[in-house]
């Protein structure tokens, strides 16, 4: 178990861990989540080193109390999780999905309780898969379906959560998402990674509108 040795930082030092919902919750289709691109792609012949899934990844979404406990006996202040967009809003707009946003709550309050601050991150990569087939993030209506997911999330766990963060490394979304293709959606067009940008920095901002 690695621990943290507080005489080593000073006292207004938050020392946390992360993670990314896609990586570790597994459950892809349980209490009805959605797909992503992410499923998509690392499910897609070639996309993924020896075809590795997140079918069931670390099972964090039955095991998030074993796992708030390690953070606990770590001894960190912290915890910067991200919200899985297709457990919320399956389709990325319209209907909202209780059963995800009860999990989300169950891990806030879990966190509260075992005195870690919760950070959420709304969105790490992990696109709903309707709205790629609609154009993704190169189809500026997908940042005002986000700004949308934002008001949900942010109504649900906003008297909570510590600190939120809106989008992980919206470089990494756009150009090797839209760019170079090696990650998720997979698609290998220039002009497409630069309207991502511009859209993901939309959805930033909108965004944070939501949740002020």
């Amino acid at each position: 178990m690695f621990t943290v040795n507080r005489q080593d930082f000073g006292p207004d030092f938050t020392f946390g861990v992360a993670t990314a919902s896609h990586q570790i919750e597994g459950a892809l289709t349980e209490d009805g989540r959605g797909p992503s691109i992410w499923d998509t792609f690392s499910k897609t012949p070639g996309n993924v080193r020896n075809g590795d899934v997140a079918d069931l990844a670390d099972d964090s979404y039955h095991r998030w109390r074993e796992d708030l406990d390690l953070i606990r006996d770590g001894g960190f202040d912290a915890y910067r999780f991200s919200i899985s967009w297709s457990r919320i809003v399956p389709t990325g707009s319209g209907e909202v999905n209780q059963a995800g946003i009860d999990f989300y709550s169950r891990l806030v309050d879990g966190l509260i309780s075992r005195g870690i601050r919760p950070i959420a991150t709304l969105y790490h990569w992990d696109l709903p898969q309707p709205l790629e087939d609609a154009g993704g993030w190169p189809n500026r209506d997908t940042a005002y379906r986000f700004a949308e997911y934002a008001a949900v999330i942010g109504k649900a766990l906003g008297d909570r959560v510590h600190t939120w963060t809106t989008v992980n490394e919206p470089w990494c979304s756009a150009y090797l998402g839209y760019g170079s293709g090696s990650h998720a959606p997979g698609r290998t067009n220039g002009a497409d990674a630069l309207a991502a940008v511009h859209h993901l920095n939309l959805a930033h901002g909108l965004a944070l509108a939501e949740l002020r």
